[in-house]
């Protein structure tokens, strides 16, 4: 897969996936990851990419001009073809079947707003969609861009190693993880639950189940509520 980033903070996005899991698969040619920064397609001497908003208010509206040519020269022909997506807080809520929509893509664009907003026209005319990771507002959305990539990168074959390891998380299947333990058996009094020495896999499999739902149901009760996410 092939992704893009448009930001003011390139280098916030190359150092968070180059370590780890996500590193490694840029290493071995899983990901393809090219950041890009706006400020050299910034107006004027300075270079400027925002500016105050209409009607007034507090902050600065990023400009529509610098986003509309940055994307369009980098994408050229491909513009049509690639899904671009806008991180900011209005967008669709990042879940798992969002991320499993998106790992079936070949090419994404990403485009992080800053500052107080991005102009409307960027959401209505240049963006096919707009995501945002959680209800909380971030310094700039390099960040939220970095956690996007990282969920989806994952879930591309290969590069887990494992495919159970994705299939088997929270979210999954509308499920929080349960407890998880390993050695040692017995640290300063705290024990493994015997279950999970027992060798009967069977009942080990119903016993994480049990405590999944009871986990869900204590911390994130409205996932119960919601369709499976589709594989």
């Amino acid at each position: 897969m092939r992704i893009d980033v448009l930001t003011l903070c390139p280098k916030l996005v190359d150092s968070a996936l180059s370590e780890s899991i996500i590193g490694r698969a840029r290493r071995n040619g899983s990901l393809e990851l090219h950041t890009h920064d706006l400020r050299p397609f910034g107006l004027g001497k300075h270079k400027s990419v925002d500016d105050t908003p209409y009607g007034g208010g507090p902050g600065m509206v990023m400009r529509c001009e610098p986003l509309f040519e940055a994307t369009e020269k980098i994408l050229a022909t491909e513009l049509n073809q690639t899904k671009r997506i806008l991180m900011c807080p209005q967008g669709r809520l990042l879940k798992q079947s969002l991320v499993r929509e998106l790992a079936r893509e070949k090419r994404l664009f990403i485009i992080c707003g800053h500052y107080e907003g991005v102009d409307e026209r960027v959401r209505e005319h240049l963006a096919t969609e707009s995501i945002s990771i959680g209800d909380y507002v971030l310094t700039n959305g390099a960040l939220a861009a970095a956690v996007l990539i990282d969920a989806v990168v994952r879930l591309l074959p290969g590069v887990l190693g494992s495919e159970e390891s994705a299939q088997q998380e929270s979210f999954t299947d509308r499920l929080l993880d349960g407890p998880v333990y390993t050695r040692p058996p017995n640290y300063r009094g705290w024990t493994v639950p015997e279950i999970l020495l027992s060798g009967n896999h069977g009942e080990v499999e119903k016993w994480r189940m049990n405590e999944s739902v009871k986990r869900t149901q204590k911390v994130r009760p409205d996932l119960l509520n919601q369709p499976p996410c589709a594989g």
